[in-house]
């Protein structure tokens, strides 16, 4: 059985140095396009990586999650082909008798690479310390987006390949209650950054379900996320306990905007069920709800106007505008656009979760003041304070009307209707803020609401 190390290793000698470059430059002199595709296609399926691809996909669809392979709806099962192939398969389609595009290949070859990182992501478990290999997956993730490769970014952090690995959709959820207990295992650090992606993502799709799935129904959507809630119940417990940490430190209101705008995207689909009564999805995590709700009752008045920060301002980029059914195809139609304009966008699957900007921190470990926020990976400074046009709040609403306007060219079949499958609705930004705003100023700390849409 291949381990963790040496998968890492071989990962790390196909990343690193020129060696992506140099194959990229041999594929763009194929003519036409389609003939570089195809040798493309050939080294993808046919590869140095395989010694451990088959044996670890087996066994984590042994756990019950297909990380290479998609859902597909029509058809009804799991796609034969892997996720990179598909998109290039789609390429060839409709742009194969074109010239070869080197900066299109150098985008395919990293969205492959970048799946293998989202499969590793789910053995940091098997070997050794997961913290440490989740470490080494960050190291890999920043080579994958380095100079070395296309200049595509996909995620801003390790933990969110974990995030990206898991949110297709699975006809038997059986895993993601197991994975949470291993999430659970991680030290403190990395917990809060899995809770960050986790409460912006789970957000954008229960507001996703709420709109189209479940027609507002908000016990509808509890019984059909019995999954979803536990996740989300532990992503906010965990940002409370990292609020609570900073706020102790001396870190202002600034230092703890991150934590606070995930809390704010993860409570906004349903926030009755983290400060009420508790539905049948979270009874078996009540202690860590009871734990948020207590915490959150304590400090209600403080974050109530931190929460007003985040609320949605007409011209700025908002991620409560946007929501979608899984987090992978957000990913997915960033590259497919990217792919066909031949040029990367500069955005992030975490920038779209968020309003701020996101900037790597290198520095986790320093414990001034200044840093303290260090544990969750990312410094962040607040757009919507500053100019309303600034260009990454440009970027992200121009990509997520992209987005947007293909799904709606190709809707999905949502409850007998067809629909979008990834939205921007600044106006559903704005009614989910203030309903979720009226839900926490109608809750009573020492009596639970009765459970109610």
């Amino acid at each position: 059985m291949t381990a963790f190390s040496e998968a890492s290793a071989l990962l790390e000698r196909a990343l690193d140095g020129p060696v992506r470059q140099h194959l990229v430059s041999d594929l763009a002199r194929s003519r036409p396009f389609g003939k570089a595709l195809a040798r493309l296609r050939e080294h993808i399926r046919f590869n140095t990586l395989e010694p451990f691809l088959s044996p670890f996909d087996h066994r984590t669809r042994q756990e019950g999650f297909h990380v290479l392979h998609d859902w597909d709806g029509n058809a009804d099962h799991v796609s034969d082909e892997i996720i990179p192939v598909d998109v290039l398969d789609y390429l060839a389609r409709l742009r194969g008798g074109e010239a070869s595009n080197a900066a299109a290949l150098a985008m395919l070859l990293d969205y492959y690479y970048f799946h293998v990182l989202q499969l590793l992501s789910l053995r940091i478990w098997d070997e050794g310390d997961a913290d440490a290999n989740l470490d080494r997956l960050a190291d890999l993730l920043g080579l994958l987006q380095g100079s070395g490769g296309g200049g595509q970014p996909f995620v801003a952090d390790a933990e969110t390949l974990i995030l990206i690995a898991t949110s297709h959709f699975e006809e038997v959820e059986r895993g993601y209650a197991r994975l949470l207990r291993r999430v659970k295992t991680l030290d403190h650090a990395h917990q809060v950054r899995v809770a960050i992606g986790h409460a912006s993502s789970m957000g954008c799709h229960l507001r996703f379900g709420f709109e189209a799935t479940y027609r507002r129904d908000t016990v509808k959507m509890r019984d059909d996320n019995v999954a979803d809630y536990p996740w989300l119940c532990f992503a906010l417990a965990t940002l409370m306990l990292e609020y609570a940490r900073l706020r102790d430190a001396g870190v202002d209101a600034d230092g703890r905007d991150a934590i606070v705008e995930a809390m704010v995207s993860g409570l906004s689909p349903d926030a009755r069920a983290f400060l009420g009564a508790a539905p049948q999805s979270l009874v078996p995590c009540d202690p860590e709800r009871e734990a948020f709700r207590d915490s959150f009752f304590t400090n209600r008045s403080e974050l109530v106007r931190e929460f007003e920060r985040h609320r949605p301002v007409d011209g700025v980029y908002s991620p409560l505008s946007f929501f979608f059914n899984f987090s992978h195809n957000v990913l997915k139609g960033t590259i497919v656009d990217a792919l066909l304009r031949g040029e990367p966008w500069k955005i992030a699957f975490n920038e779209m979760l968020s309003g701020i900007t996101v900037r790597l921190k290198p520095d986790t470990t320093a414990a001034s003041a200044e840093n303290v926020a260090a544990v969750s990976g990312l410094s962040r400074t607040n757009d919507a304070a500053g100019v309303s046009g600034s260009s990454r709040t440009a970027d992200r609403e121009r990509l997520a009307r992209t987005l947007m306007e293909y799904a709606r060219a190709n809707p999905d079949r949502i409850s007998g209707r067809l629909m979008p499958v990834i939205v921007y609705d600044p106006r559903a930004g704005h009614r989910a803020f203030r309903v979720m705003m009226e839900k926490i100023a109608m809750a009573n700390p020492s009596r639970p609401n009765p459970p109610s849409p």
